[in-house]
Order: C-alpha cells, then structure tokens, then sequence
C-alpha cells in the first residue's frame, strides 16, 4: 500500500528575505557551473549554497560542501530566514509556465511518502540511474538529514476525486506567492484540515506512484533508510528517515508536459559518421531534404511530427541536409535490443536511436556515451550547437506520452537514461522536509 503524510515544511520567510524568487534555485541536477556563479550572486540567502554548494581544492571531509551546506541550513533556521511551520501539512503548489506561446499550470501536493522497496512495485521506476549522482545526494542526506528538493511522482486519478478535492483547496488565498523572472509563478496553499488529509491519503493508498524525476534521490533515501534502520527498533513507519520528499501529480494532469531528450554527438572519426549514413539504409527508410531559407529548428520540428510512427531526424553530418528516418523493418530493429526488454521499449524513438545508431552503426559503447553523447531538450539550441561546429551529429526524437512511462514502469522494464525531460523542473528550497 502506498502511504503519504503531511509534514512540517520548511520554507523561506517572505518577511525577512522579501522577494523569494531570488532565493529559490533549480534542482542539483540540471545547475552548471556558470548557472552555480549566477545564483551564488544573484542573492545572499540563495538555496544554491544548500542544494548545491560550491567545491575548493582544499576541501577535506571535516569541511566541504555538505558540512557547509549542513551549517548554513542551521544558520538560515536560526536567523529565521527559512522557518519551518508549526502544524503538519499536506502542500498544494499551482505551478504556472508558458513554453512555445502556451501557457500551462500543473497542480503540484507536496507530501511524505512512505519509502518502499522497488519489489513491493508500490513506487514503480521508468529510468535507471548513475552511480555518481546517487552518492551526491547520499551524502547530502547524511550531513543534512534533510530531502531540500522533491522527487516528482505521477498518480492515477481516474474518477478525479482527488483532483477535485485538491481544485477546492485553492480557492483561498495562498500562503506563499513566488513570480520568477522565467515567467514561472508558484502558489502555495497549506492543507491542515484532517478530514481532507485523510480523504487524500485514503484516495492514494491503493494507487501506485510512478517515479517521473528523481530517482537518484529515490535510491538515495532507499539506501540511507536501510543504514538508519540497522540503529533503531522502532516499527517501519514511525521514524521521519522512513518517509522521503515527493511531489505528485496526476497523469492527466493538462499542464504535465514531457519534452524530447535529443542527443548531441562529438569526437566521432570521418569513418564511423561515413559507415554511419551508409548502414542507415539497413535499418531505416531515409527521406534526404534539402534545407530551405528560414528556420531549421522549425522544419525538424515539423518533420517529426506527433503520430505514432517512429521518427527520427539527423542533421550534422552536411549542413545544407536534414535525414528523416523511419524505421523499415521492426523485426530487424528488435535485433539490436537486449532480449529482455519489453516490445513498448523496444519500439521507443530513444530506444531505435541509442541501440541502432549510436551502439550498432557508431560503435558507442555504454562506456563511450558519457564522453560522445550530450542531451538538450531545445531544438533551436542544437542546431546552433552544430552550426557552431560544438557537436558533428544531432538527432531529434519525438517527446515520450505518459501513457508510454506507465507502461514500461508497469512492465517492470526501464527506458534508456535521458528518455524523458518533465518541464518545468520543480525548483529546490520552496518546500524543504529535515529529518
């Protein structure tokens, strides 16, 4: 059974910080250096300095970035520049964005899930994951004790009941109200009332939860759990170590919106993009368009189009052409699968792009990927990518449905990593849960 509760959140003080859209910061795992600089400048009480602290040479393990980020949380606690609230609570965030001229808000509840073994199929994965970022977060949890950005979660809601009751929980005024210069807005309203609580909770037992974004800090709080749990006696459940940070959101939810991972390649030989285009024709059908004045972006962006037909287009290897590939022969195509992934994998757009092209007609191992393959959601900005001689090839693929994630996770399989990139990310430092 899946068990959620309310909680004690910690937020910023709009008393003493004032504008908190300067504070608040994306999540670790999408902050480069320079975006690490900006907002280490853009104010002096920017959660950057919690969810991601900087690194020195002289860092040792009595002092570095999680002791310093483990202090500067007391200190913001002390100075009441973060304050946690008196009385548990379930949260209610409409997040408001607008991308490609359409303006969305997703219903965000913040909320403790109780934490549950992969096995129990109670919280159900979709991506696998990278040893690397599993012990970044580990190590936040055992300086901080703290979950300081959520993992977001998918539900099934199908009769709305707990939609609706969520819908009439906002028609006060929220308690907290956040304007990003992005354009983003967040509206935060407290739900204390104990017989919504418990409606919610009764409406989400029998329900599994499907991890969209954050399943390093899943692992993470899985493996820190069963380390705590060899110190204490206490029944499963009652210890706050037990419960992990989420956000849900339901499937049909109209502003959850999942945007393309496309894949940028570089350091490739003259010879493996020449055998490349030669060992296209084996597995696909190739359509070669002549570019024509105007945006490129918008004409890869209309050649992939929205049905259900596998589609990929390449460019980067000529300039002046665009190379539309449709698969001719899936039989072919599930050759160069492994055997044990399901048909829904095996006839995904990433899953055709990572093992036939990239492993079977580049030669890319998985060792080789981290250093050849990069990721970018936006087309425009891939095109200057190769425009700019950055990158040698960009191949762009079709965003992944919903109804897609829930059945692979439902399958028990898992997409190729970068499958999926659920926009907007939710920020850190707007509800933080300290253990």
């Amino acid at each position: 059974m899946v068990t959620i509760s309310p909680f004690q959140g910690i937020h910023y003080n709009p008393h003493l910080v004032g504008n908190i859209s300067k504070v608040i910061c994306p999540p670790y795992d999408i902050i480069s250096p320079d975006m690490q600089q900006e907002l280490y400048n853009q104010h002096d009480h920017n959660f950057i300095r919690i969810e991601l602290g900087k690194q020195y040479p002289q860092d040792k393990e009595a002092e570095n970035r999680y002791t310093r980020a483990a202090i500067t949380l007391d200190k913001w606690l002390k100075e009441k520049i973060l304050i946690q609230d008196n009385n548990p609570a379930l949260y209610i965030n409409e997040h408001f964005f607008t991308i490609n001229g359409n303006t969305y808000c997703r219903r965000e509840l913040y909320c403790i899930l109780l934490l549950e073994e992969w096995e129990s199929r109670m919280v159900r994965p979709h991506e696998g994951i990278l040893s690397k970022a599993k012990s970044d977060r580990l190590n936040m949890l055992y300086t901080l004790k703290a979950n300081t950005s959520p993992i977001m979660g998918l539900y099934e809601d199908s009769d709305d009941a707990i939609t609706n009751m969520l819908a009439s929980c906002t028609t006060n005024s929220p308690f907290l109200n956040v304007d990003l210069d992005s354009g983003e807005k967040h509206r935060l309203w407290a739900i204390t009332d104990r017989n919504i609580i418990n409606f919610i909770e009764q409406n989400l037992h029998n329900k599994p939860i499907y991890i969209a974004d954050g399943h390093h800090r899943y692992e993470s709080a899985l493996t820190y759990q069963k380390e705590q749990r060899l110190r204490v006696s206490s029944p499963r459940g009652s210890e706050k170590f037990d419960y992990v940070l989420v956000t849900l959101i339901q499937f049909n939810d109209p502003g959850l919106v999942i945007l393309p991972a496309h894949r940028m390649i570089r350091g490739l030989t003259l010879d493996s993009i020449k055998n490349m285009k030669e060992g296209l024709n084996t597995f696909f059908n190739v359509d070669i368009i002549h570019l024509s004045p105007g945006d490129i972006s918008q004409q890869i962006d209309s050649l992939l189009g929205s049905n259900d037909t596998t589609k990929l287009v390449l460019y980067g290897p000529d300039k002046e052409l665009l190379y539309l590939l449709t698969v001719k022969d899936y039989e072919l195509v599930k050759k160069m699968m492994p055997y044990f992934h399901t048909e829904t994998y095996q006839k995904m757009d990433v899953s055709i792009l990572d093992h036939v092209i990239l492993e079977e007609l580049l030669g890319l191992t998985s060792d080789m990927v981290s250093t050849h393959v990069d990721y970018i959601v936006n087309i425009s900005e891939a095109v200057k990518c190769i425009v700019n001689e950055e990158y040698q090839l960009a191949i762009f693929v079709n965003p992944v449905k919903p109804a897609v994630i829930k059945a692979i996770a439902d399958a028990g399989d898992r997409m190729p990593r970068k499958s999926t990139y659920f926009y907007p990310k939710i920020p850190a430092g707007l509800l933080v849960y300290r253990f």
